[in-house]
């Protein structure tokens, strides 16, 4: 277990098919390899495990002195804007020694739109 190390939960929708967590856990293994005093952790809004809510226990768990939410959305959506804030109001509740900060949607991030225009014009 490490001590007081930052955590970081990435968090996507979620949905039925076992293959579209593929690519989540795949930037989960890339942000541990570039950071390994880290703790990551995947989180799912629905459809897929663990919630958001497991994925905070097992970061406090293993240590965690703060979390960083990174949602691996495009935008903010109805989910970010009004389904999140409760859910990290109780975190805040349930993890009170745990600081808890959110990331901009992964999509408003200007690399990633550059990296999406970049993509879009390859052939």
């Amino acid at each position: 277990m490490q001590e007081h190390a930052p955590g970081i939960v990435l968090l996507a929708h979620g949905s039925r098919d076992a293959r579209w967590r593929e690519p989540v856990e795949a930037v989960a293994r890339r942000v541990a390899e570039r950071a390994p005093g880290a703790l990551v952790r995947c989180a799912y809004l629905e459809l897929s495990q663990p919630d958001l809510r497991s994925a905070m226990a097992e970061l406090v768990a293993a240590g965690a002195g703060s979390v960083r939410v990174v949602p691996l959305f495009l935008g903010m959506g109805k989910h970010l804007r009004e389904d999140l804030p409760g859910l990290l109001d109780e975190l805040r509740a349930l993890h009170p020694q745990v600081p808890v900060q959110l990331a901009r949607a992964v999509g408003e991030e200007p690399e990633v739109l550059d990296l999406l225009a970049r993509l879009a014009l390859k052939t």
